[in-house]
Parts: structure tokens; C-alpha cells; sequence
């Protein structure tokens, strides 16, 4: 199911952009993640893309986009990105920092600037899904369009899950 004019921040940020994205509905469960997200879409869970907001030792808030079947390796993101720790936020403080309600948190259109890191190997994936801003709601898009818009910068930090 395709949403026909999209009007969340993120699919308008694309837009004003200049960048190509598909719009894609599916039916959101509490807890589902990318599993969920997946089987709707009917694509594989390796290339739907999880947005986790973290925040190093200072609590300075930060993004990182993640393979739907991976997870991040702290350790290693703590050194590549210079700092002593990095932790997952609260889902409250996440969506302080977003604007966006935790299962629905797009990298895009925050309501803080956030610095964003990306797992390099998503660059491998020809498109990716990724949260528009709203719960159910994804954007499908090229994921080198998607580092160019965001500002990001690419580390090594996936893990199996």
C-alpha cells in the first residue's frame, strides 16, 4: 500500500532534495521492528533500516542506521567516532531529541540537528527502507542519496544479531 502525497518532514526533506523515494505503508505492531516491517514491505530484513539514537558519555545525542538484522557494536562505534561510550537513549529522551515517537524515527528532519552514522555496507544494498517519520511508514530509497542528505558519516560497526 502506497501513501499518494507524502507530509511527513522526512518524505518533504527528500523531496525539497531533489532525491527519487517510494512511499510504503504497512501495518505497524508495538515491539514488530524490522521483522514486522519486512514481511510487509516483502523485502528482505537486510535492507529495511533501523534508526537508533544513541548518546556518548557527555549525553550528546547522535544517529546511526543500522541493518534491520544487525546490531551496533558500541565498543567499536565509541572508538570510530573518538569518544569513551556510546548508549542506546531512553525512548522518551529519543524522541526529545527526534521529535519523532520511538518505531516511527526517520535520521531525517530532526528536530536537532544530530550528527548521523551509517554501517558502510548499507551502501551495498541498491535500496533501502527506512522509518519516514511516521509508524508504518517507510520511505524506500537509494542509500547513497540518503548518506548525501543526511551528512553522514559511514563506520564498521554491525554485528549479527
Amino acid at each position: 500500500m502506497s501513501r499518494s502525497s507524502p507530509s511527513t518532514p522526512a518524505a518533504l526533506l527528500l523531496r525539497a532534495q531533489g532525491v527519487s523515494f517510494t512511499e510504503h505503508s504497512y501495518r505497524y505492531e508495538e515491539r514488530g521492528g524490522t521483522t514486522v516491517a519486512a514481511r510487509g514491505l516483502g523485502v528482505p530484513e537486510h535492507a529495511v533500516v533501523k534508526t537508533l539514537v544513541m548518546e556518548d558519555e557527555a549525553h550528546k545525542p547522535l544517529l546511526v542506521l543500522m541493518h534491520g538484522d544487525r546490531e551496533v557494536s558500541t565498543k567499536q562505534l565509541a572508538r570510530q567516532i573518538g569518544v569513551r561510550t556510546v548508549t542506546p537513549c531512553k525512548p522518551d529522551v529519543a524522541t526529545r531529541h527526534t521529535g519523532y515517537l520511538v518505531g516511527g524515527t526517520s535520521p531525517m528532519a530532526t528536530r536537532k540537528m544530530l550528527p548521523v552514522f551509517v554501517e558502510r555496507t548499507i551502501l551495498d544494498v541498491p535500496t533501502v527502507y527506512i522509518n519516514g517519520g511516521s509508524r508504518g511508514f517507510l520511505l524506500g530509497v537509494a542509500p547513497a542519496d540518503l548518506v548525501r542528505v543526511l551528512g553522514a558519516t559511514l563506520v564498521d560497526v554491525a554485528v549479527a544479531s
